[in-house]
């Protein structure tokens, strides 16, 4: 029986407060509705305002996921349990034929050290006529008892075979002495003679077909000389003919340039692999390189996509890497419509909000779900840190009311909790330009250009004046990353913003977006404090009159 799948709900890269917490409190109320198994993720690192927002509310911060292509762990892997390389040919055969596998891992404690197929075996009982192979693989006696169905007589069965060859004692003893030599394995019956002999000459051990009994005397010998005796039902043909088989599969298993695959490869990397190597099956490792499982081609054909929600984005560019690979089955968002295409039609909810978390609020409500004091303390902090404590233009009267019925179950205060929230992302004095860019990332196009718009808020105008000549050199620095590159400070005290920005059509496009003269890259912009419904749009509308 198939186990049920989880389904990741994710924000967007350079997740900001409203995408963590939103992706957080979706996922409990999908989990609340038994629709499945839901588990919130997160795309990138969180900003010093959001683990502010995480630690208050004692909520864990989510798992990171980097991409959410179709892995070997979303595959059907064949829990083909491994043998050890002590297992001798024929229990290895045996095993083959009870799973109906044609290869076995080889493990030893816990770690891949070879593989042994059906073809392995069938080479090795074809093609080996060496007479000294239980020496030179150095079998176990163990090996040889469970192979031939044997009892040990005289001797330790946990003692190894080091020297010798493996012969037939049919021949009279004045003939059998001319070739047996110290160590030898003598397979004979019940002749006194020819057992004897073999005791005389040092043989290593003497195996005993047909059940025959064996005398005291032969017994108190073969101790005497420190010769093994073993005991077996078989006659001497089956003897001789198993006896190889209890050869360790260690020895001809196959040890170097193995073809393995770890649980975190993706599928669309290894199929070149399967495409030109032609295995049915294929071990598969975990981080630690411990051996997990068999792939088969075949698992291949039923190959399960990672199930994804999408909340507070829509855009392609904006969305965790390998978006194309996975299926988006929700979309939860405030912002515009973008590029994002779907094979299959998926449930998406779109509003003209300030913050995903108000459409998620309206959600718990419109399904009768009580919100929890940690659930309603994370969407409102999210309502809260988009809007600017209501100070956006993206506000909406829904927000507001939302934001206070949440902080009641929170038990927070609104203006005083903000101002601590605020100050907490604002910390941006131990924090290096690139960490800062990136901290509030989006990247959007528009009439053939792609840009890229990053945002910080701060209570402290001096913390944003120092910050502002460091951001505009590590722009410089990657520029051509996008062909523009932006960059606003945002006052939150006094809303507005200061713009940074660099690309060869930039200055023109900032210009003709809010009919200004920008100099030395930069621009002072009163009232800007949105992004998504000031300054996207602006943007959009002053590439369109550059170009």
């Amino acid at each position: 029986m198939q186990k049920e799948r989880t389904v990741f709900v994710i924000g967007h890269k350079n997740p900001d407060t409203d995408s963590i917490c939103s992706a957080i409190a979706y996922a409990a109320l999908k989990n609340k509705l038994n629709e499945g198994k839901f588990a919130p993720k997160r795309a990138g690192e969180i900003n010093n305002e959001t683990k502010y927002v995480l630690e208050h509310f004692e909520v864990d911060v989510p798992e990171f996921i980097g991409h959410v292509g179709t892995q070997v762990s979303d595959v059907t892997i064949k829990t083909t349990p491994a043998i050890s390389r002590e297992f001798s040919l024929k229990k290895a055969w045996n095993t083959m034929r009870d799973l109906g596998d044609a290869t076995m891992p080889v493990a030893q404690d816990g770690k891949l050290v070879g593989i042994i197929s059906v073809k392995d075996i069938a080479t090795a009982n074809m093609d080996v006529y060496e007479t000294h192979i239980l020496a030179m693989s150095h079998t176990k006696y163990t090996n040889i008892l469970e192979t031939i169905d044997g009892k040990m007589i005289v001797g330790d069965e946990n003692d190894v075979v080091t020297k010798g060859k493996i012969l037939i004692g049919a021949a009279n003893p004045d003939l059998l002495e001319s070739y047996l030599d110290e160590g030898d394995i003598v397979i004979t019956g019940n002749r006194f003679e020819s057992q004897l002999c073999g005791i005389e000459m040092n043989a290593g051990c003497i195996v005993v077909c047909m059940g025959a009994p064996v005398s005291k005397t032969i017994q108190k010998l073969a101790i005497e000389n420190n010769c093994k005796i073993i005991s077996t039902p078989h006659d001497t043909y089956m003897t001789a003919r198993l006896m190889s088989q209890s050869t360790p599969v260690g020895y001809f298993m196959r040890k170097e340039n193995l073809i393995t695959f770890h649980k975190d490869d993706f599928i669309v990397d290894i199929k070149s692999v399967l495409s030109k190597i032609r295995h049915r099956d294929f071990p598969v490792l975990d981080h630690e390189g411990n051996y997990c499982g068999m792939l088969s081609r075949r698992s291949l054909l039923n190959t399960e996509k990672k199930k994804i929600i999408m909340v507070d984005h829509n855009e392609k560019s904006q969305a965790v890497d390998g978006i194309d690979e996975a299926e988006i089955i929700e979309i939860i968002d405030h912002h515009r419509l973008g590029s994002l295409e779907t094979t299959m039609p998926v449930y998406f909810r779109n509003q003209p909000v300030g913050c995903t978390a108000t459409i998620v609020y309206g959600m718990y409500l419109e399904n009768g779900i009580d919100v929890e004091r940690k659930i309603a303390g994370l969407l409102c902090s999210a309502i809260l840190s988009d809007t600017l404590m209501f100070r956006s233009p993206t506000c909406t009267e829904k927000d507001k009311v939302a934001a206070e019925a949440l902080a009641a179950i929170a038990g927070i205060e609104i203006q005083d909790y903000a101002e601590k929230m605020f100050r907490a992302g604002s910390c941006l004095g131990d924090k290096a330009p690139e960490e800062i860019f990136y901290q509030d990332f989006k990247k959007f196009s528009g009439g053939g250009l792609s840009f890229g718009v990053g945002q910080i808020s701060s209570l402290d105008q001096d913390e944003l004046v120092q910050l502002r000549p460091k951001i505009a050199a590590y722009m410089e620095s990657i520029e051509g990353s996008c062909d523009i590159l932006f960059f606003l400070l945002t006052n939150i005290i006094t809303e507005s913003s200061e713009l940074v920005f660099v690309g060869e059509k930039a200055k023109e496009v900032v210009d003709a977006s809010f009919c200004g003269k920008a100099e030395d890259g930069w621009i002072f912009l009163p009232g800007m404090v949105s992004r998504k419904k000031q300054f996207v749009p602006k943007i959009l509308n002053g590439i369109q009159q550059v170009l």
